[in-house]
């Protein structure tokens, strides 16, 4: 018969050669999702969203944090959510597993199972910031979520991931010579290695529109916005890309390869086109987010893989359902969204939305918990939308 302390220390020891995988389809339901950033003061509450996904039929949504009010609302919507755990808790995070326990049992557990929590991302784009303290605690913090997810019996569901932007990459063209940064490395393949270990994918943040901003010269339009044009042969693959989205998920299938990690999915986390922007930020027009998002879409519909990984069906989180007035910086930050603040689509690229872009009279339904009723001066008809 065991003591106590020994039947602890099997227990670990069988933890550490054993770990739970949640599969990618339990996470991600099809192909397609959005990111539902709230830095505004002028959005539809939580419960509207609700209703305006679900006429959009969008089925996964990635929020920044994990707000009790949003995760409340979502409680039987069927809509998979993968919150954040904000940068600014990772180093109080990494110090030890029961402080991961307290978030979790906080803000996690309260809400299951009726919020389809599926994902817990640990920070955004940490590595190949500025703050080195952040990379350092973004391993030991991971793991201390994985932990105390597995001591509550939720790492079969609920995923554990870090969202990474493209400065982890000191290169990206072609796709086949893309690496990561040589400091970004000895922080890169721990995490790589944890992750591989529990199934996780690598999750990057990919922006067409952000490469063609900074360099217009030299970048074709045409390929970043999927247009027809003469698009990239990469010499060492002897692959065609004739759009740059592809090119750039390939790129980090590409470095995760060099690192030993060649089996690794890769998801694009957030991908998007401002509308709107500064005089120096070249592209920023709503046609050409309405172009870039209605064929980002068709082609994810199609629900297959990149020209480097033909059999691993491309995934991604358009940036983002709403333009968000507050957020710092160029004007570009504010104008990403696929809908405007009523309700109403943006620009077209196939959805409906709540009410016609056309309408010029409505009551706004920030609220909670009351009918409204929103009538279309256009053609007099009226859409009654209970915010549940």
């Amino acid at each position: 018969m065991f003591s106590s302390s020994s039947s602890s220390f099997l227990c670990l020891l069988i933890f550490s050669v054993t770990f739970s995988h949640v599969s990618g389809d339990k996470i991600f339901t099809g192909t397609y999702g959005v990111n539902y950033g709230r830095i505004a003061d002028n959005l539809p509450s939580p419960q509207s969203v609700v209703t305006l996904l679900k006429a959009a039929k969008i089925r996964n949504i990635r929020i920044y944090d994990a707000d009790h009010q949003v995760l409340s609302a979502f409680k039987g919507s069927g809509i998979g959510i993968i919150i954040g755990l904000p940068n600014e808790f990772l180093k109080d995070i990494s110090v030890g597993e029961d402080r991961a326990m307290n978030w979790i049992k906080e803000n996690v557990q309260p809400f299951l199972p009726g919020t389809k929590i599926r994902g817990i991302a640990v920070g955004n784009e940490i590595l190949g910031g500025t703050d080195m303290e952040l990379w350092e605690a973004l391993v030991p913090a991971a793991k201390n979520v994985y932990t105390a997810l597995e001591r509550l019996g939720l790492a079969h569901t609920i995923q554990v991931s870090s969202p990474h932007s493209e400065a982890v990459f000191a290169n990206s063209y072609p796709p086949s010579a893309c690496t990561f940064r040589e400091d970004v490395l000895p922080f890169m393949k721990p995490l790589l290695q944890f992750f591989s270990q529990i199934g996780t994918p690598f999750y990057i943040n990919a922006y067409p529109f952000l490469a063609y901003k900074n360099d217009p010269q030299h970048i074709d339009i045409n390929y970043a916005l999927f247009k027809k044009n003469p698009g990239i042969y990469d010499a060492k693959t002897k692959l065609h890309y004739d759009n740059m989205f592809e090119a750039q998920i390939d790129a980090a299938y590409a470095a995760l390869e060099k690192v030993g990690f060649d089996k690794m999915e890769v998801i694009v986390s957030e991908t998007g086109w401002a509308s709107r922007g500064d005089e120096t930020e070249a592209g920023a027009t709503v046609k050409n987010a309405r172009t870039y998002n209605k064929n980002l879409r068709k082609l994810l519909l199609k629900k297959k893989g990149t020209p480097y990984r033909p059999k691993m069906v491309m995934r991604a989180y358009i940036f983002a359902l709403f333009n968000e007035n507050l957020k710092p910086g160029p004007t570009s930050e504010r104008n990403f969204g696929l809908f405007k603040p009523d309700g109403s689509i943006a620009y077209d690229i196939g959805f409906t939305g709540l009410v016609s872009s056309a309408t010029s009279s409505f009551l706004s339904f920030k609220g909670i918990g009351s009918l409204y009723v929103m009538v279309s001066a256009s053609c007099g008809a009226f859409l009654l939308l209970v915010a549940l």
